[in-house]
């Protein structure tokens, strides 16, 4: 028996999703609020949705809400053979609950990133998603649009990032050549797109600026899909992801290789849960969202133990 843990990205945040933790993960919240410049429970409920869906305070929140709920969950650690991942900034929780950083040293990477991220991305820039085309006709298609393919996902689901105006015109023409849906995200920034380039040099010299410890569970990259046994090795790797497409298709083929029976989605959200259910039909998959209580959680995982 192997578990996953999925940390997700930015764009699935919402009011509740610190309800489960908000008296438990006391290091984790308190960095994440110390980064944000206020608490991150009580922002969640009262930012603006504007403010809520923000780059920088987005991925403050996403990692706040994967490594609380990981905290909350496993107090001693999980399992050293779990196999622990992330969804773009979710990488940045990942390796936070891999405990190659401390808390604090999290959410200065995640800072750092986002402040490189906006300073190096265009005022207009964006996401969106494209259901039902085979990758190569959405690469054709972003192509004529001038934006890119960011993310590859199971299911002939794509994100794409460009300009707003691009990716609007880009979902509009998807649509006409067939696709299922297609439509913009709520994230302004072209993640994971040749777009943020410059972002990578900066991002690099903060990793390197950061000490690091060797991961206490199995760490996979988004990137090759690879064991991390060396962080100070594949933080390069890790700064060159926020211009490079992620193919998350390929890390859920690669957990079913390796073992993977039981995944949980750390959340915020359950879309990786969907993703995943869909790719490993095998595999006992939830999401933390999807039950009431922590205490459900961790009756479902002790039940796969049996």
């Amino acid at each position: 028996m192997s578990l996953a843990l999925l940390c997700s990205g930015q764009g699935r945040q919402h009011r509740a999703m610190f309800d489960r933790v908000a008296d438990h993960a006391t290091p984790v919240l308190a960095a994440a609020s110390a980064t944000l410049g206020s608490d991150v429970r009580d922002f969640v409920r009262t930012a603006s949705d504007a403010d809520l869906h923000a780059n920088r305070a987005g991925q403050i929140v996403c990692v706040a809400g994967a490594m609380a709920v990981a905290e909350a969950l496993f107090p001693d650690g999980a399992p050293p053979a779990t196999i622990v991942v992330g969804y773009s900034v979710g990488e940045i929780a990942a390796w936070g609950i891999a405990r190659v950083w401390s808390p604090a040293d999290t959410f200065a990477v995640v800072d750092a990133r986002a402040v490189a991220m906006d300073a190096a991305s265009g005022p207009d820039d964006g996401l969106g998603y494209i259901r039902g085309l085979p990758h190569d006709d959405v690469a054709a298609l972003a192509d004529r649009f001038g934006c890119a393919v960011a993310i590859v996902n199971p299911g002939r689901l794509f994100v794409c990032g460009g300009t707003r105006d691009a990716i609007a015109a880009l979902c509009t023409a998807a649509l006409a050549d067939g696709a299922v849906n297609a439509a913009p995200l709520a994230v302004h920034v072209a993640s994971h797109t040749p777009r943020l380039a410059a972002a990578v040099a900066p991002l690099a010299q903060k990793l390197g600026s950061i000490a690091m410890a060797r991961p206490t569970l199995r760490l996979m990259t988004a990137t090759d899909q690879s064991l991390v046994s060396l962080p100070a090795h594949a933080a390069a790797g890790l700064a060159r992801q926020v211009m490079t497409t992620i193919d998350w298709a390929a890390l859920l083929d690669a957990l079913a290789e390796r073992g993977v029976d039981q995944v949980l989605d750390l959340g915020p959200g359950s879309a990786l849960a969907e993703m995943a259910s869909a790719a490993m039909p095998d595999a006992r998959v939830r999401a933390v969202d999807q039950f009431r209580t922590l205490q459900g959680v961790r009756d479902w995982l002790v039940r796969h133990d049996r």
